[in-house]
């Protein structure tokens, strides 16, 4: 994904590895307040989900619209990923 999205779609440009208080995103995109989070089976194990919720309501807080990808997606259809996180920039 890092490889289409460094490339500054539609003008955007993301930071891979973001650090926030307490926690450190997959990438975020500045000027649309955006994180993008690609989640593997781990985050679905545990105490996982409730961390994972945790953090992205304190990044709604903030102003910053949170979307998440399951692994396998981007894998699969990295072009609708990548779309999906398009039209989640322009809200």
């Amino acid at each position: 994904m890092w490889e289409v999205l460094r490339r500054r779609p539609e003008g955007l440009k993301f930071r891979r590895q973001h650090p926030f208080p307490g926690c450190t995103v997959d990438f975020y995109c500045p000027a649309a307040k955006l994180v993008i989070e690609v989640d593997g089976d781990s985050h679905s194990m545990g105490d996982a989900p409730e961390r994972d919720s945790a953090r992205d309501q304190w990044l709604a807080g903030q102003g910053i619209t949170v979307v998440r990808n399951d692994a396998k997606d981007v894998m699969r259809n990295l072009d609708g990923v990548v779309l999906s996180i398009l039209e989640a920039s322009r809200r």
